[in-house]
């Protein structure tokens, strides 16, 4: 008897506050896509999931994600923080070889601002943001496996989730270049319909058109951000220096400050 593949084909991996909600939800509309119900499945970063699980049971917990009928549709899940950690990675890896990966990056600074207003808006974070940056890598000290729910890890990673270079370093390590599309949050923003048909492409599906207003906004963040020579602006930029300079020399990626 043949085993049937696994479930999920393709993982919208990251980063967080990149625009992952958008492209989900542009992908979502597509017939022969499928994603789960509130977008984010968080199956391999549960705080339960059991590494010695197969793709058996990993499906089993994918199960209910999705909504009934949806058996002939390419599956996928929009989980940014999969990125993120090498664990993660390795766990999709034994789960899904095949699995194809569409990373979104963000200029680090700009992501990191973002992610503080959130947690700052969900009272997870009462620290003022120079404070919350300037002390990262303590309040991150001993939790640097930590998939709990609410941990440091997940809520106050502000500058190493901006760490992409150390991230594709390890997707790189797992899966071949040609199952990993990135693409530029930008690009997204700037021009959503050519963006979401070399995702249809790269996924292997027929691209489907829609209209310009069809298009929400990828980043509607209810915030000032500050500007170009704020303090916590100036001190993000270098303190995201190093990581920076590894990606542009690494993978030849650079954002515009």
């Amino acid at each position: 008897m043949t085993t049937p593949p696994p479930r999920v084909a393709f993982v919208i991996g990251g980063a967080q506050k990149a625009g992952t909600t958008a492209l989900a939800a542009y992908l979502a509309r597509h017939p022969g896509i499928a994603l789960p119900r509130g977008k984010e499945a968080h199956v391999f970063d549960a705080p339960d999931f059991d590494d010695t699980a197969d793709a058996t049971a990993v499906d089993a917990r994918y199960a209910d994600w999705f909504e009934p009928g949806a058996a002939a549709a390419l599956h996928g899940d929009a989980t940014p923080i999969y990125l993120f950690h090498p664990t993660l990675v390795a766990r999709i890896a034994r789960y899904n070889p095949a699995m194809r990966w569409i990373v979104l990056l963000r200029d680090p600074v700009d992501r990191a601002i973002s992610h503080w207003h959130m947690e700052h808006a969900r009272n997870a974070d009462r620290w003022p943001m120079f404070a919350a940056m300037l002390l990262e890598d303590w309040r991150l000290r001993g939790h640097a496996d930590d998939f709990s729910t609410g941990s440091p890890l997940r809520t106050w990673s502000y500058r190493r989730r901006g760490d992409y270079a150390t991230q594709l370093d390890a997707l790189y390590a797992a899966f071949p270049r040609e199952q990993v599309l990135v693409l530029m949050s930008g690009d997204l923003r700037e021009h959503p319909q050519a963006t979401l048909e070399r995702v249809h492409r790269f996924l292997g599906v027929d691209p489907v058109a829609a209209p310009e207003e069809a298009f929400e906004p990828v980043f509607e963040g209810r915030y000032a951000a500050p500007g170009r020579l704020a303090p916590s602006r100036m001190l993000l930029h270098w303190l995201t220096g190093r990581m920076r300079r590894r990606l542009r020399g690494t993978y030849g990626i650079a954002f515009d400050r």
